[in-house]
């Protein structure tokens, strides 16, 4: 049998283990979107180096584990390392392999106005709802993997703030991924939904035990109205052992303004892929990353930002530090359209080599078909300053102490983004605590 073959065949047996206990069966429009997928799943290409969207990224790992949809398990407060937030002072909703965990939740006090809960939960009070945001908002461009999420759609987190709204405290999601058996199976989507006017804040956690074997398969739809702000942040620290494709797909109408965040430090395989889309004119989209990558790990950021429309503007500012045998990838990429005069973007890659055994791979991309803009874009790989570390070790700052002080530094440079003090305090003592359980960063 051919590798594509095989390939296939995972995709299909993963399917048809977990297609039984879905919920929403009956919708018509669900079933068909389900159809659809598993027929898009036997037709599409399946994922190799050749493409150039894969070219970077080796998933002979995950092809080799059947994967399995554990369900539902009941949760310990030690599951989840630690809430930002206390139950008062945020809204909180945690999933456990992909589906809600309602005794570990905290959205009981709602405004008028404010709808927080699960999507398996509004498949069967507002099917209505439901559909037209999915509808609204679907997975452009798909590939095999945002099929496979969609041929098994069954849970995620469901948010919907109404015109004019203002959240007055942060919605905290926390997607903790393991199970009782080996090889478990995540797949949320979550649909995050901001009519005109409306502002949020929202933090999306991705964790696991230390030694867990899973994959986690996530779509997160983002849709924000005319003059509708969302401050969104992505903290990925999964399982060492785990295979992470987390997906982003988000639409803005006029004068709407996205800030998104995102840090990632854990699996051993993961890829985040933002694809932003500007459906009003004076639309703000900034994006911030900063990951880790350690022995052994692959962290792959992949960024597709469309300027359709004119008067928009995008900043995408991502930072990496690699160590051990790290790698690396950023495939960032500004299309700007015909009609997008007086467009707005920047995009820049800066990455820390901290090894030679490291490896970072970057490709920032421009494209444009308009003559009346301003973008700019570039990318860095570098080494320590030595300057910067004589500096350090000549007021007594041993080496390693003062390797770590610069890196952090460095990361600040994303974290100054942050304008939270308690989620800022957070992935700061994420962060250094990596660097801690390095014996040494050469």
């Amino acid at each position: 049998m051919s590798a594509q073959l095989e390939q296939r065949q995972w995709f299909n047996d993963i399917i048809a283990s977990n297609e039984h206990k879905l919920p929403g069966v009956g919708l018509a429009w669900l079933d068909q979107a389900r159809t659809e997928a598993r027929k898009a799943v036997g037709e599409l290409v399946m994922p190799h180096r050749k493409l150039e969207a894969w070219r970077y990224s080796d998933l002979g790992a995950l092809y080799k584990q059947p994967y399995h949809d554990g369900g539902a398990r009941v949760l310990q407060d030690s599951d989840i390392e630690q809430c930002i937030y206390s139950t008062n002072d945020s809204h909180r909703l945690v999933f456990a392999n992909g589906h809600f965990v309602a005794e570990m939740s905290s959205i009981h006090t709602l405004p008028d106005g404010v709808m927080i809960g699960s999507l398996s939960d509004m498949l069967a009070s507002d099917p209505d709802m439901v559909y037209r945001w999915l509808t609204h908002n679907a997975w452009s461009q798909p590939d095999v993997f945002s099929e496979l999420n969609r041929a098994l759609i069954s849970d995620g987190a469901f948010i919907h703030v109404a015109e004019n709204m203002s959240l007055d405290k942060p919605i905290e999601i926390v997607y903790v991924n393991s199970s009782h058996q080996h090889n478990g199976l995540s797949q949320p989507h979550s649909v995050l939904v901001l009519a005109a006017g409306a502002r949020a804040k929202v933090i999306e956690r991705f964790t696991g035990p230390s030694r867990a074997s899973y994959f986690f398969n996530g779509i997160t739809a983002v849709s924000l109205g005319a003059n509708a702000g969302l401050q969104h942040y992505r903290l990925q620290s999964e399982s060492g052992n785990a295979h992470h494709l987390g997906r982003v797909s988000l639409r803005q109408d006029g004068a709407s303004e996205y800030n998104g965040v995102n840090v990632a430090t854990g699996g051993a395989w993961s890829r985040t892929d933002i694809r932003a889309r500007f459906d009003g004119e004076h639309a703000v989209c900034n994006l911030d990353g900063l990951y880790t990558v350690g022995e052994l790990q692959y962290t792959d950021f992949h960024l597709d930002v469309i300027h359709a429309l004119p008067h928009c503007s995008s900043r995408e500012d991502f930072k990496g530090i690699v160590y051990g045998k790290g790698r690396a990838v950023f495939d960032g990429r500004i299309l700007v359209e015909k009609n997008a005069q007086k467009t707005d973007a920047q995009l820049s890659n800066k990455n820390l080599l901290l090894t030679q055994f490291g490896e970072v791979d970057t490709k920032p991309q421009l494209e444009i078909h308009a003559d009346d803009v301003k973008c700019s874009h570039g990318t860095t790989v570098g080494k320590l300053d030595p300057n910067q570390l004589f500096y350090l070790r000549s007021r007594g700052i041993d080496e390693h102490e003062a390797r770590k002080m610069i890196c952090l530094g460095f990361a600040e440079q994303v974290l100054a983004h942050v304008d939270d003090d308690l989620l800022h305090d957070f992935i700061h003592h994420q962060i250094a605590g990596i660097f801690r359980r390095q014996e040494s960063l050469s």
